[in-house]
């Protein structure tokens, strides 16, 4: 159950990043704005991507119920703070320099905000797990990746509307807003979208695998 839950996170850091080409129209002020923002995404990325690396590391050896509490915990508030200072990210870089460039700016700030406080309370929940009851806690782990896989389902069309067109194309062509290539990715010019495709086929994968044999860690 635990993979679940670091496969959703490892979801959420696709919402962010970029690859892909653009053109050239009013390339200099599309630049601009996307390279101020794509600075400070890279970092904020990361964060989100340790954190899975965090909860699925918790799956390995024998590691007690607060201890998978507290990792949980601590990967919780890391994406909400990392979701927060994306929002602001974005908010301080100004209107983006393309029509309804107001909306664009203020609906992605939102939604940013909006999945940092979703964070937030799955790190409360999880807090307020019981750790004393074995069966209660699993039970809890398994509700949780739930929420995650919800969340994971809706709460970016903003995000993918700041990511489409000339800005979109703009932000592209910024380091700090490209997919970092893993595995088979690398060299092979994937999309975040395609990324997420797989993702979302692997998160499948192993609910159905947790289904079958149980999950190690805390659902032992």
């Amino acid at each position: 159950m635990h993979k679940r839950l670091a496969t959703a996170l490892t979801c959420a850091a696709l919402v962010v990043t970029l690859s892909g080409c653009g053109g050239d129209d009013n390339r200099e002020e599309l630049d601009a704005w996307a390279q101020d923002v794509c600075g400070q995404i890279r970092p904020q990325v990361e964060k989100i991507q340790d954190a899975s690396g965090a909860i699925a590391e918790a799956t390995e050896g024998d590691r007690s119920p607060a201890e998978v509490q507290e990792a949980d915990s601590a990967a919780f508030q890391d994406i909400s703070d990392a979701y927060a200072a994306l929002a602001e990210a974005v908010d301080g870089a100004g209107d983006p320099p393309v029509d309804d460039g107001t909306r664009l700016r203020d609906d992605a700030v939102s939604e940013l905000r909006d999945l940092s406080g979703s964070y937030a309370d799955l790190k409360e929940t999880v807090d307020g797990l019981d750790v004393e009851d074995q069966g209660e806690f699993s039970q809890g782990l398994r509700d949780l990746a739930d929420q995650l896989e919800l969340l994971g389902q809706s709460g970016d069309q903003a995000l993918q509307e700041l990511q489409t067109g000339d800005l979109g194309e703009a932000m592209a062509r910024q380091e700090g807003c490209r997919r970092t290539p893993t595995g088979d990715d690398a060299g092979d010019g994937a999309s975040a979208d395609d990324g997420a495709e797989q993702q979302d086929a692997e998160q499948q994968d192993a609910g159905e695998q947790e289904a079958e044999d149980g999950s190690g860690g805390a659902d032992e």
